[in-house]
């Protein structure tokens, strides 16, 4: 069996090649919740239904997010009857957090809306949200604190950051199945997501590292830079207001004490080899096309066959 921990186009990128390769049943996905936020009164899961379209076969191949193919005209009427909206949402995509928001206000927690997501798209992988608490990802810039979406979506991620921090995280709880999954697993992988707004939420929730640092040895990081610039979002621009480097050793640092192993492109380990606090593995991390995916798919199911 194998976990893995994700957020995001990156950690969907490398699902769609796990997918393709891990037996039925035998994958299951641990979703950032952090970036969750409410627009138009409907509950938006943005980490989440990236996963649920890739693994359904609906997202993008290249934009990562959304349905591919869909329309706006709902979002363009509440334009024209609020102020003009900033975040996007296609016409088939708000059926998602519509049915979301209802099973919710229902009393239902995250994990069972969103496994009755999977079951009507006909997904095989248990897809877990993080926690079924609420936590939010707070971005401290030189222009105050925002909520990540904020940050990201409406400016751009133009603002210089500070620090990241989880609101709600300490009091919240892993959802059911989270710790068992990284105790049970095989392997367990970090996906290529950024380490502070993605992967970080997950870690910042009671239990979650100390479950990873027990399993440590079949713990695995994909490295979400490719010579120093990450493929999508902002993390060298973070890591450089940070006053860090924007290289291996920042994300090898970042995961010290959790995973034994570190997946970076080719060309990227030897200059890092001396200095790494993990065993660095150089394979092709750019997952752009499906078939590219599965090979590194191919080769993380090797390492768990060797554990």
């Amino acid at each position: 069996m194998i976990t893995l921990l994700a957020g995001g186009v990156g950690g969907a990128r490398l699902l769609r090649g796990l997918a393709a390769v891990v037996p039925r049943g035998e994958l299951t996905v641990v979703v950032n919740t952090g970036d969750d936020d409410e627009f138009y009164g409907l509950a938006v899961s943005p980490d989440i239904d990236t996963i649920l379209y890739t693994l359904a076969g609906l997202a993008p191949l290249e934009r990562g997010w959304g349905i591919d193919g869909d329309t706006f005209y709902v979002r363009e009427e509440l334009d024209r009857l609020t102020e003009k909206g900033w975040f996007a949402l296609g016409d088939r995509d708000i059926a998602t957090h519509v049915y979301r928001t209802w099973r919710l206000r229902d009393g239902a927690t995250l994990s069972r809306v969103t496994a009755e997501i999977c079951l009507a798209r006909g997904i095989g992988v248990r897809v877990l949200p993080m926690s079924d608490d609420p936590i939010r990802t707070e971005v401290v810039s030189d222009r105050g604190v925002l909520a990540f979406q904020d940050y990201l979506v409406r400016l751009r991620a133009e603002p210089a950051v500070r620090s990241v921090r989880y609101r709600g995280a300490r009091k919240a709880r892993p959802a059911a199945g989270v710790i068992e999954a990284i105790e049970q697993s095989s392997l367990i992988v970090i996906a290529p997501s950024n380490p502070f707004v993605s992967i970080g939420p997950i870690l910042a929730l009671p239990g979650i590292r100390p479950a990873l640092a027990k399993a440590r040895s079949r713990v695995v990081a994909v490295s979400p830079l490719i010579a120093g610039r990450a493929v999508k979002g902002p993390l060298a621009d973070m890591l450089g207001a940070m006053g860090r480097n924007a290289d291996v050793g920042a994300i090898a640092d970042f995961y010290r004490g959790l995973a034994t192993r570190l997946i970076v492109a080719p060309g990227d380990g030897p200059r890092q080899t001396a200095d790494a606090v993990m065993e660095i593995l150089e394979h092709d991390i750019l997952l752009l096309e499906p078939q590219r995916a599965q090979a590194l798919a191919t080769f993380l199911c090797g390492l768990a066959v060797a554990l």
